[in-house]
């Protein structure tokens, strides 16, 4: 059941079940806490497992910044630990939720237990200003003209693989639907400055890592996974076979088996 909780002038909606270790996971641009509720059922009997709403998504206040970076969604995932009782994680990302979490790595290693990244979101701050524009003005442009329920409708089928089953994009357009037009403009514009690569290069050594993509990735493809994978050696990379972007909610199954083995493995390496 969604939860709110308040920190400082800020206002969370999330999701948080199950005792122990804190597993915290972060969605992607036109994502949710909820969409996240498989990997819940399934860690929650072993971990303490969050999902929060991103700042300007669901029942969460959004940023002040207009335009913020991926070091304003870390300062907000660090106070909102901190007021749940948090002091270390695990942590997932996945698309946006990669930029927010690789920022929170790198300002704050010692609350990392390890990091998760799927369906990688590379951030465009490399691209020429022209192209980082028109990427940008496309986004704002769809959730203007369509409304979000119609951008849902539109690009939900590209985030899946061609053997997805119906149920997995009805409830990928439910979730995209909701998305509220004043967080997702933030989040298009914090994804136009961001560069996980340079927060990569910053990793302390000693961090548990591992990539999981789709080889039918078609929003994140698996060249750009590889890519960035490559700047990271330590880490482990899994690709699961005919899935697409949303790998999580099309094979639930196989991607909480690939987070779950990775979890006890750093836990026992860290014992």
């Amino acid at each position: 059941m969604m939860q709110t909780l308040d920190v400082g002038q800020a206002t969370f909606s999330y999701l948080d079940q199950g005792r122990g270790t804190a597993v915290v996971l972060l969605h992607g641009i036109g994502s949710a806490a909820r969409s996240f509720d498989r990997q819940i059922g399934a860690l929650s009997p072993h971990h303490r497992v969050v999902a929060w709403d991103a700042p300007g998504y669901g029942s969460s206040t959004a940023l002040a910044p207009a335009s913020p970076t991926a070091g304003d969604y870390a300062g907000a995932l660090a106070g909102f630990l901190d007021a749940l009782g948090i002091g270390a994680c695990h942590l997932l990302g996945h698309s946006l939720g990669c930029l927010m979490a690789a920022r929170f790595a790198v300002l704050h290693p010692e609350r990392v237990l390890s990091l998760t990244l799927c369906s990688v979101a590379g951030g465009h701050a490399t691209l020429p200003a022209e192209e980082r524009q028109k990427l940008l003005n496309q986004r704002l442009g769809d959730v203007a003209s369509l409304g979000p329920r119609g951008m849902a409708e539109q690009r939900a089928p590209r985030l899946l693989g061609p053997a997805a089953a119906p149920d997995a994009l009805e409830r990928l357009i439910d979730t995209m639907a909701s998305v509220r037009p004043d967080g997702y403009g933030q989040a298009a514009r914090m994804l136009s400055t961001a560069d996980i690569k340079a927060d990569i290069a910053k990793f302390p050594a000693s961090l548990p890592g591992q990539i999981i993509y789709g080889d039918a990735d078609a929003i994140t493809p698996p060249a750009r996974n590889q890519d960035i994978a490559r700047l990271w050696p330590t880490a482990s990379v899994h690709v699961i076979p005919g899935v697409g972007h949303a790998l999580y909610l099309e094979q639930p199954e196989r991607f909480n088996a690939i987070l779950t083995e990775f979890i006890a493995k750093s836990e026992g390496t860290r014992r």
